[in-house]
């Protein structure tokens, strides 16, 4: 497979204007408001015959319970039903969600049913980690797939097991949410102590005074911010104006590799050492060529092969770049392009690079 192309992302470019900074909402969460994960068990029902067969006893078993609640007394065994899937229900339950409100639900078959397209969900309860029941779903599966033909001609596309039901539950009980307080925690998405301080910087800047100062780095991942007095009666206006705080991020020295397409990303941090790079390439070619050697007419000789060996080596002129002390991503970049280097050669110097010691930034291999 040949790749002939890399992708560079060069950050500190001069013809792009200084980054004005990240708002403080995509930098961090506020520790209590988060989603929440519920799962709940159910039946799918309407297949056509593409549900649970006898092996899977338990869906069999959830329908008999089923009919029981309705008042239909059957026993699993005297029953043989290829219309109905057992599943698993998953969702995700927002901060603050109030009851009423719809969320999207996520169904997946556990048995051997091949295809959920068209099914119905029954009304499953769906709990959370704690065991409470805080939505119940129902609804027709969408699934992003499907099957087609029969027998061994057959086409399937996607997971026609899996699929979603938009709006499907309805929440039934309050998400497990903790209101802000006259303290509010900040959690880094990416822990780094030089964001950390610059938020807490930003914070005191913005509401402290040369007494009070409301922010407080704890640690790399976590940063403290007490209520101002301004505030203590307007706590989601103060959340507001913190979210809307620009901060700039601080970012580590990085260099990732996708060996498999020959993309190259690249920070502007990235510094190289003095160092100097002798590129080139080696090739040897062995051709074996077979002969026939064939005796004469009449004669006692035998007919035997012999093989014909064809040794060529070929050395490209070495191509060599010297980088010098404080060498930015961009000279790195321009350096290994004049030398002709393609992404298969700049994936193999880097690591070199890196494995020297000139390469002051971690390499991420994905």
């Amino acid at each position: 497979m040949k790749t002939r192309f890399a992708i560079w992302l060069l950050l500190a470019a001069p013809l792009w204007p200084a980054s004005p900074g990240a708002r403080l909402k995509d930098l961090v969460s506020i520790e209590g408001i988060r989603d929440n994960q519920l799962v709940g068990y159910g039946l799918v029902v309407g297949l056509n015959g593409t549900g649970d067969k006898r092996q899977t006893v338990f869906s069999s078993q959830s329908l008999t319970n089923l009919l029981a609640r309705m008042g239909v007394a059957v026993s699993p065994t005297a029953i043989l039903v290829r219309n109905t899937a057992a599943v698993l229900v998953t969702a995700n339950l927002p901060p603050f969600a109030q009851p009423g409100t719809r969320i999207d639900i996520s169904v997946a078959a556990i048995g051997d049913s091949t295809n959920l397209q068209g099914g119905i969900l029954v009304l499953t309860p769906l709990k959370g980690a704690d065991g409470q029941i805080y939505a119940a779903g129902q609804g027709s599966v969408v699934t992003g797939g499907f099957v087609a033909g029969r027998g061994g001609s057959s086409q399937t596309l996607n997971h026609p097991t899996a699929g979603r039901v938009p709006s499907g539950a309805i929440i039934e009980k309050l998400a497990p949410s903790i209101a802000p307080s006259n303290r509010v925690k900040l959690q880094l998405r990416q822990a780094d102590f030089t964001t950390a301080a610059r938020i807490a910087s930003a914070i005191n800047q913005k509401f402290g005074s040369d007494t009070a100062q409301p922010a407080q780095a704890e640690n790399s991942a976590l940063v403290s911010v007490d209520t101002p007095a301004a505030y203590k009666a307007r706590t989601v206006e103060f959340l507001s104006e913190l979210e809307n705080l620009s901060v700039e991020a601080d970012r580590p020295a990085r260099i990732v590799i996708n060996e498999r397409t020959g993309t190259i990303v690249m920070g502007k941090e990235v510094r190289i050492a003095p160092v100097a790079i002798l590129h080139g390439a080696l090739t040897v070619e062995i051709q074996t060529a077979f002969r026939v050697s064939q005796p004469a007419p009449l004669s006692s000789g035998q007919t035997t092969v012999t093989p014909d060996v064809n040794v060529t080596a070929k050395e490209e002129k070495a191509r060599n770049v010297v980088l010098k002390q404080g060498a930015s991503v961009e000279e790195l970049v321009r350096a290994l392009t004049a030398i002709g280097s393609t992404p298969r050669d700049i994936i193999a110097i880097l690591q070199n690079l890196k494995a020297s010691g000139a390469l002051e930034a971690e390499v991420e291999v994905i």
